[in-house]
């Protein structure tokens, strides 16, 4: 396989413990009472969703009402969080929480990976089942203040199995994170709220329009993603990142030979701001950590990441879409700020807003969504236009066309499936023609 397939959960921290959670989708509406913390939630069958902390109501106004649907219940959502803790002894912890989802029957596929350092969740489930966990979870002292990041699921679960295990490194990246001192935040990068984030880039972008020759040096943004993730979206001013693996990363660490790719290889580390984003907030945690023990000085993080930020500004200073580790691999911003989709409408198009190519052909792509090669073997994540796709069969290249595995060419947003399932096809064939 020729792309990372780790994944990077969304969250950050300040939401109070007990503060209710409302997600909208459409008309209809339900209210859902759940003990120790309360959650209230209305629902509508649209793909768009608003994540808003609300103070706690009385009992009295959070009953059902009598007109209220129980089909709601089974709407399903992608549920992602992450959170910084020391966890004295993560094999029992582990076996707690599957004490409880085993208990109650909750229908949750994910990943959840626990170790001494804290928890990452992304994980999917119909809307009762996946906040009874985060309800549960928020008990618990050491996770009240987690800030829990939903989005909707149209076509039900986004992953195939729930993983709940003890995982040594939260993050993938080479060398492992257990050395670094993640528990200490100041040793992190200060964390900005979205509307921060918004004003810092409309003043940074701002500058250097003004003035191409003379672009604002003071500033780097970093984007902490993979290259492919940047492909289909990004923040304006933001250079695609150099690498197809997070887990290669090495801004600020580079070697000689491959300092001229490295945007912090010559900057000032005292007085450089450096702003930094990823998809949910937990790789600039870890990475701002990394340059902070290099001597970097003046580091900054987009609070919950990008999912956070389009909630709450929506597409400004964002261009495109944005990816996701789960089998719905891309969302526009309009899934979580509904009125991003007028807005853009309003909005004139710049040179910026045609920056996806595709792979093979690099003339422009009318869908931003990554498709994988269908040579098994390949499995490439790449950008396709349509006529590209017919052309070579859903491959990558020529090459992969005659390759002795070839997946079905897919329509539309289809997608493979695990490799798994063809190597267990391919063997149960093998079966057939020997016997």
């Amino acid at each position: 396989m020729r792309w990372c397939s780790e994944v990077m959960s969304v969250s950050g921290s300040g939401a109070h413990p007990l503060a209710p959670v409302t997600a909208s989708f459409c008309n209809k509406s339900l209210v859902l009472q759940f003990h120790k913390p309360l959650f209230k939630f209305k629902f509508t069958y649209s793909s768009s969703l608003a994540l808003t902390h609300r103070k706690l109501l009385p009992a009295a106004q959070t009953q059902p009402s009598a007109s209220t649907s129980t089909s709601s219940d089974h709407d399903f959502v992608v549920v992602n969080f992450y959170h910084f803790v020391f966890i004295e002894d993560p094999l029992a912890e582990v076996a707690k929480h599957h004490s409880f989802l085993d208990f109650q029957g909750l229908d949750i596929h994910g990943r959840v990976y626990l170790n001494e350092q804290g928890i990452n969740a992304q994980y999917s489930g119909p809307s009762k089942d996946a906040l009874a966990y985060v309800n549960w979870l928020r008990e618990d002292n050491r996770f009240s203040d987690i800030l829990v990041q939903i989005s909707p699921s149209e076509n039900g679960h986004t992953f195939p199995a729930l993983k709940l295990r003890y995982k040594p490194s939260l993050v993938q990246l080479e060398g492992g994170i257990s050395h670094l001192p993640l528990l200490d935040p100041s040793m992190r990068a200060k964390p900005l709220s979205p509307s921060e984030w918004r004003d810092r880039l409309q003043a940074i972008n701002k500058t250097d329009l003004t003035s191409k020759d003379y672009p604002n040096r003071s500033y780097i943004l970093l984007d902490v993603r993979n290259g492919y993730e940047w492909d289909i979206g990004h923040f304006r001013g933001a250079q695609r990142p150099n690498v197809d693996c997070f887990r290669s990363t090495s801004f600020g660490l580079s070697q000689e030979e491959i300092t001229a790719s490295d945007p912090l290889s010559s900057v000032d580390k005292e007085k450089t701001n450096i702003l930094m984003y990823c998809t949910g907030g937990i790789r600039c945690d870890v990475y701002s950590t990394i340059l902070r023990q290099q001597g970097f000085q003046n580091l900054y993080t987009l609070k919950g990441g990008v999912s956070h930020y389009l909630k709450n500004e929506g597409p400004t200073e964002w261009v495109g879409n944005l990816f996701v580790f789960d089998s719905r691999l891309s969302l526009p911003p309009s899934t979580y700020y509904p009125q991003a989709t007028a807005e853009t409408e309003l909005a004139p198009v710049s040179r910026d807003d045609k920056f996806a190519k595709c792979y093979i052909c690099s003339l422009e792509v009318s869908e931003l969504r990554h498709k994988n090669c269908a040579n098994l073997d390949c499995n490439l994540l790449f950008l396709c236009c349509i006529k590209c796709v017919e052309d070579l069969r859903g491959c990558c290249c020529l090459t992969c066309t005659t390759a002795p595995r070839l997946r079905p060419v897919l329509n539309g947003m289809q997608r493979y499936k695990k490799w798994h399932i063809y190597r267990d096809m391919d063997f149960r064939g093998k079966m057939e023609i020997s016997t």
